[in-house]
């Protein structure tokens, strides 16, 4: 019997839009495409950090390319978050695994670049389609339907948003949905670890510095290469937008130097040794009431939570949500079938998918909103670092999530007979 198969079309082919695709091709009766607005599939030139929920879900997923050591950098301390003192380098506080029992599950950091290609391994070229920059999508009980700024459209039966914190299919589906910025803007580079090689004391694990007003990151990253990532507060127009500042523009180095002049040797040398920095202002989102729309279209990554990059939790957030989209699917159209399925079992599938995952992701944009603004003074900074990181809440709620674990839980609390 010939086999009628589902057409999800995704929007987006960065590490969500990948992601979702790789967990949804495992199932035979579902074909994917990719529309992508790059003119070329790259990923811009940052780190990108892999909480152990985001290794366990790449590996489920698949994709043991990229778990090998030279691919990810892993510290040899085995400890995943070590914060130091802006002025004296030293280790004012350390977070542990709670329960991460094998090394390639530890917390890995990754240059971008090379894991978005480690997952373009894992889906063929000729599903994805560049210079797709999306202009609108809408969905009916029959069927999908994405529109490009050039004119074209593509048609499906699923529609997956992966198209990132100013996503088009959100916008299309949620129009009055806004983004805050966060008062917070990034300085990243990655560079070849090379550059870095004679700083004496540079510490071997990655390093958090906490200041004043400003944070500093620095990091091994696979095949050799090297981050350093300025953190601080910017102001804020009357229009909600970060002042003088565009995503992803190129930003003097000497802006990072100036920042950290008085900070310890170590971060001095870093900063110093930082060929070139690029800038990303912070936004955050208000948590969406849904995330399934007209039955038959959904979202996935920071298109669906945009939290501002808090935690260093989008990668695996997104691995979590591709990974809960299979789930979801498999649990209720089967692992295989020859017809497609009616919009109420589409409807279905991403309910199951919303319930598994919307409650998490909630969770964490309340703390990043909450935190909006609330940043201490320069006079209260210094006595309160102690207190203040040692009394960071424990996040291995959110790092050492088990979302296969949550997504039983949903099954079980709804009877069988009952719609989701």
């Amino acid at each position: 019997m010939s086999q009628e198969k589902l057409r999800v079309i995704i929007a987006g082919a960065g590490i969500a839009g990948l992601s979702a695709a790789i967990a949804l091709r495992r199932l035979p009766y579902i074909d994917v495409e990719l529309f992508e607005q790059a003119t070329e599939l790259r990923e811009i030139g940052a780190s990108i950090a892999l909480s152990p929920n985001g290794l366990r879900s790449l590996e489920k997923l698949g994709v043991l390319n990229a778990l090998d050591d030279d691919t990810a950098f892993r510290g040899p301390s085995g400890v995943p978050m070590i914060y130091r003192h802006w002025k004296t380098n030293e280790v004012i506080h350390q977070e542990y695994f709670a329960d991460v029992r094998l090394r390639r599950h530890e917390t890995a950091r990754f240059h971008r670049g090379h894991l978005h290609a480690a997952l373009l391994e894992h889906v063929p070229s000729d599903l994805i389609h560049l210079d797709k920059m999306v202009a609108s999508a809408d969905a009916s009980q029959h069927g999908v339907t994405l529109h490009f700024a050039d004119g074209t459209s593509a048609k499906g039966d699923v529609l997956i948003g992966a198209d990132g914190i100013h996503s088009k299919v959100r916008k299309s589906f949620v129009p009055n949905h806004q983004l805050v910025p966060t008062g917070k803007v990034f300085l990243r580079s990655t560079f070849d670890a090379s550059l870095v090689a004679d700083i004496p004391n540079l510490p071997l694990d990655s390093a958090h510095w906490l200041g004043p007003n400003e944070n500093f990151f620095a990091s091994r990253l696979g095949k050799g290469q090297y981050t350093t990532v300025g953190n601080f507060d910017v102001p804020v127009n009357a229009d909600g937008r970060v002042k003088d500042v565009q995503w992803n523009a190129e930003e003097n180095a000497d802006v990072l130097r100036e920042r950290y002049k008085d900070w310890n040797p170590v971060v001095k040398a870093l900063v110093d040794a930082t060929p070139y920095t690029r800038i990303y202002p912070n936004y955050a989102g208000k948590p969406l009431s849904t995330w399934v729309f007209e039955s038959r279209a959904t979202l996935v990554g920071d298109a669906a939570h945009t939290h501002g990059g808090a935690f260093a939790a989008g990668g695996s957030l997104a691995l979590d949500d591709a990974y809960a989209l299979f789930l979801a699917f498999q649990h209720v159209l089967g692992s295989s079938r020859t017809q497609k399925p009616e919009t109420e079992e589409l409807n279905t599938s991403l309910k199951l998918y919303d319930e598994t995952r919307r409650p998490h992701t909630e969770k964490l944009l309340e703390i990043v909103l909450k935190g909006i603004g609330a940043q201490t003074t320069n006079t209260d900074w210094e006595e309160g670092l102690l207190k203040r990181v040692r009394n960071k809440p424990n996040m291995t709620w959110l790092s050492e999530h088990d979302v296969e674990r949550t997504f039983q839980g949903v099954i079980q609390k709804d009877s069988p007979g009952s719609k989701l």
